[in-house]
């Protein structure tokens, strides 16, 4: 029997409560984890800007939800959806100024959230779990 001690039910706990925590704080900022998400992979893009199926792809969402996440944060201003010089038929979606100065504001809560996080391991504790962390990521 499964206990809430198990691996799974523990991580499903953290998880929840992070993005708990994640969505209370982005609310400040009129934005959903799941928009900060997305805002966040295209920062990291080159240009700040990638295709809405790379942007689907890479968020692990259906075509519908990575969508209807650009829709509202189009509504925001937030990023603009063009489409590509090369097929018109492919949707190139880009950060705004005012998303890029968004991301930034939420990458600050996510680094104040992860030293809350870790506040109660060591440096060793929290290199060794990391660690971890990554070797059970890749095995799946």
């Amino acid at each position: 029997m499964i206990t809430q001690d198990s691996c799974g039910a523990l991580l499903k706990q953290i998880h929840d409560e992070l993005e708990k925590n994640a969505n209370n704080a982005m609310r400040a900022y009129d934005i959903t984890m799941a928009q900060c998400s997305a805002m966040m992979t295209l920062y990291n893009a080159p240009n700040r800007q990638m295709t809405l199926k790379e942007l689907e792809r890479i968020s692990r969402v259906a075509q519908s939800t990575a969508a209807g996440i650009v829709a509202r944060l189009e509504q925001k201003g937030l990023v603009e959806s063009l489409g590509s010089q090369k097929d018109r038929r492919v949707k190139v979606v880009r950060l705004t100024p005012a998303g890029v100065e968004r991301c930034c504001q939420a990458e600050q809560n996510m680094i104040e959230t992860e030293k809350n996080l870790l506040s109660g391991l060591t440096e060793t504790e929290r290199s060794f779990f990391l660690t971890l962390l990554k070797k059970v990521r890749d095995t799946l």
